[in-house]
């Protein structure tokens, strides 16, 4: 599960309803909101909420709003008419600090609620018991933190999402966007410290595969469109999708760029494309045999023989070895998604535009 977040305290636009639909054909899901609104300010909230849950339900969508019951009552809702909220298009809420779990119990029944992956306890869990919580629309979501420093710290928080797993929650987490960064900061908006300022896509990956994360939501406004593509392939073609540049004046970047998978015995310093060598290619003549940088994508040419034409991405700084072409190098920008490159993972390599780049 994908998610992206909204928030309502600028307008609304067609460029907002635009990023919806371009995240959706992403493969995004849900979208993330937030009623924690000065009293002046509750009309304007309430008229862009039910925008957004039009656009959602247009959408197929789902909207998940983080509230607490008296930011609920300045915009007309209640805990106890939950119909209401679903009417227009709230699909779950977000229990904030103070609501008792007798009434998140109470909200189960309808819609989907979420607790502070972070704060909940043992005997939280028996209260929603006592009063018969529907834990299949139950699940543990975690804050992004907007200031420096003060994101979780990785090996604690998989526990605690081991932990809420064998529970049966699932575990959702914000990564930071990489566009339109949220005020006042603009420091980005993950759950972990170490994603602050890395690749949202590598920051995704991180999540899902090492600390039991179920849903990952963008805790920033926006991704650029570069990342959303890379998402796509991520989601929809289960593939990694790395932008590189030439290396000047040479004479074999056609030979590398496409469509290719890492090899199931993979090897600890190179992702190895597993069948480049045993296409029919013409001699490889050396040329820029240098060092190899991490990122680099190389070609062997006709001094390695029977293994001319093997291509490889370095994952680790390597010496130069004059059998070892370098055509081409991964984007800094894209270097964080080299570690999740595992055995048997597809990956292209795509030549990138200036107009790309972030």
């Amino acid at each position: 599960m994908f998610g992206v977040s909204v928030f309502l305290g600028e307008a609304l636009t067609i460029e907002t309803k635009a990023y919806l639909q371009a995240m959706k054909d992403s493969g995004f899901e849900g979208v993330f909101t937030s009623v924690h609104i000065p009293e002046e300010d509750a009309s304007q909230y309430v008229k862009r909420l039910k925008t957004l849950g039009e656009w959602t339900k247009e959408l197929g969508m789902q909207l998940v709003v983080d509230s607490s019951g008296e930011a609920l009552r300045k915009i007309g809702f209640s805990f106890e008419r939950p119909e209401e909220m679903l009417a227009i298009g709230i699909t779950g809420l977000r229990m904030d600090y103070g609501i008792t779990n007798q009434i998140s119990a109470q909200v189960s029944q309808s819609m989907m609620v979420a607790f502070n992956a972070s704060t909940i306890t043992q005997e939280d869990v028996e209260e929603l018991q006592q009063f018969h919580a529907n834990f299949d629309q139950m699940e543990a979501w975690h804050n992004y933190y907007p200031r420096p420093e003060t994101g979780l710290e990785k090996e604690s928080f998989s526990r605690k999402n081991q932990w809420l797993k064998a529970l049966g929650f699932k575990v959702m987490a914000f990564v930071p966007g990489n566009e339109t960064l949220r005020g006042p900061l603009f420091s980005r908006l993950p759950t972990l410290e170490k994603h602050r300022g890395l690749h949202p896509l590598a920051s995704t990956i991180e999540l899902l595969e090492d600390c039991a994360v179920d849903a990952v939501y963008i805790g920033d406004p926006t991704i650029d469109d570069r990342t959303k593509q890379q998402f796509f392939y991520y989601i929809k073609k289960q593939t990694l999708l790395f932008s590189i540049e030439e290396v000047p004046e040479t004479n074999y970047l056609a030979a590398v760029v496409g469509n290719h998978q890492n090899r199931w015995d993979a090897a600890r310093d190179v992702i190895r494309s597993a069948d480049a060598r045993f296409k029919t290619i013409s001699t490889i003549e050396p040329q820029h045999t240098n060092d190899r940088v991490q990122g680099s994508i190389t070609l062997d040419n006709k001094l390695y023989g029977r293994y001319m034409g093997e291509i490889q991405l370095v994952k680790r700084p390597l010496f130069k070895d004059e059998k070892v072409n370098i055509v081409a190098h991964v984007i800094p920008e894209d270097l964080s998604l080299i570690d999740w490159c595992k055995a048997g993972q597809l990956f292209e390599l795509q030549p990138i535009q200036n107009n790309e780049r972030g």
